[in-house]
């Protein structure tokens, strides 16, 4: 029983009254001013559906009082947009006659139950009826008991507005939901939030990776050292390689605040000394081989192959230590190679059991999303990382 008188609890039951009500608005102003041609108001609301700009003032209303979560509410499937095409102006054109025809069926049932339900007790005080009321009622005294009967119009008419408000919200969600062309939108947008959020938590992943793991070997190697000159220039490259994680940390939590603007300022190939130094800073003896035009690599290339170089020298440093490590960057033939080889510090891999780990499955996974390939694993008694990058189309 209580799950029936659920809904009469509801702030959104009374709202949808509300919205259905308003619907009345039109024809009661209509016959405010003659009762002749009532197709009049049926037609203008018809042409006020062609305006783009309805649409968007319905779906406002909509939202506000038929979605039990207010205008807020990006879930309820209504849309908050103006007509761009004309099947939304026709959806929109039906919503409204709809809109009106259960508006009108709603007030005539709220002033014939509650004239109904206030008949049955004046009858009961021994009054008359009006004599336009919905259900006739035979007049005279002894008809007490017709208060009894009071409570019954008005439970219908709950009941009523129970059902008629569900079936408008279903009617908004049908006819000012979102098109296919904005659902399709709405996706490619949610899936590039995506995309970015991905993104940004490998950019934090490999930078601040990086930099932890460059302060964690130096601080290591100046303890074994106990050389106050080593120790200076490793507390050197610790601050320095601090600061650097920390312009990278401060650069993301701006992408974040002002998800607008584009990203400029992340660094590219032409930035990759100041990986090779604080490598070797680490103790680290680092090979580089650096050849073709940089310059010539498109952006997104070239971060993107900064961010691998990074990586791959942080898995060097994480799992080998300061070992000899060569870093080959080549750009020829419209593609850009990166390799970076280190040697093992045992008879197994440093990272065999981690080809599934978070550090080789970004490399892998920025490689694929620029449709090159990288390949990971022991080449000629080395730990070897390879990528091979497209340059065509990426500017």
């Amino acid at each position: 029983m209580l799950r029936f008188l659920r809904p009469l609890t509801r702030r959104v039951t009374y709202t949808r009254w509300l919205h259905l009500l308003i619907g009345t608005l039109v024809i009661g102003v209509w016959l405010f001013i003659t009762e002749d041609a009532l197709y009049v108001p049926v037609m203008a609301l018809a042409l006020l559906g062609f305006l783009p700009a309805m649409r968007l003032v319905e779906g406002l209303q909509a939202r506000l009082l038929l979605s039990p979560y207010g205008y807020k509410d990006d879930a309820s499937g209504i849309a908050v947009s103006s007509s761009t095409t004309w099947a939304d102006r026709w959806r929109t054109v039906l919503w409204l006659e709809l809109r009106l025809g259960l508006g009108v069926l709603t007030g005539r049932a709220t002033v014939h139950l509650l004239g109904l339900s206030f008949d049955l007790a004046l009858q009961a005080r021994g009054g008359s009826a009006d004599s336009g009321s919905l259900v006739p009622l035979p007049a005279g005294d002894g008809h007490w008991w017709y208060a009894l009967l009071v409570p019954v119009p008005i439970a219908l008419l709950l009941a009523f507005v129970v059902g008629l408000g569900e079936l408008i919200a279903f009617l908004a969600r049908r006819l000012l939901g979102p098109s296919a062309a904005e659902r399709l939108a709405a996706l490619e947008e949610r899936t590039e939030q995506l995309l970015e959020r991905n993104r940004i938590a490998r950019e934090l992943h490999d930078s601040i990776g990086h930099a932890l793991t460059v302060a964690v070997v130096q601080a290591g190697a100046a303890r074994a050292a106990g050389n106050a000159e080593f120790t200076e220039r490793a507390l050197s490259a610790i601050e320095e390689t601090g600061r650097s994680a920390l312009e990278d940390l401060e650069r993301v939590l701006l992408v974040l605040r002002e998800s607008g603007q584009p990203v400029g300022s992340r660094p590219t190939l032409a930035d990759a000394d100041r990986l090779l130094e604080s490598a070797r800073a680490s103790g680290a003896e680092v090979d580089a081989e650096v050849t073709g035009p940089l310059t010539q690599v498109p952006g997104p290339v070239s971060r993107e192959g900064y961010r691998i170089v990074q990586e791959a020298l942080t898995n060097v440093l994480r799992h080998a230590g300061p070992v000899p490590t060569r870093v080959r960057i080549a750009v020829a033939d419209g593609r850009l190679e990166l390799e970076v080889q280190s040697a093992l510090a045992g008879p197994v891999a440093p990272v065999a059991a981690g080809s599934r780990g978070s550090g080789l499955r970004g490399i892998r996974e920025r490689a694929a999303l620029l449709g090159g390939e990288a390949t990971t694993g022991p080449h000629e008694g080395r730990w070897r990382v390879r990528v091979g990058l497209p340059l065509d189309g990426l500017r």
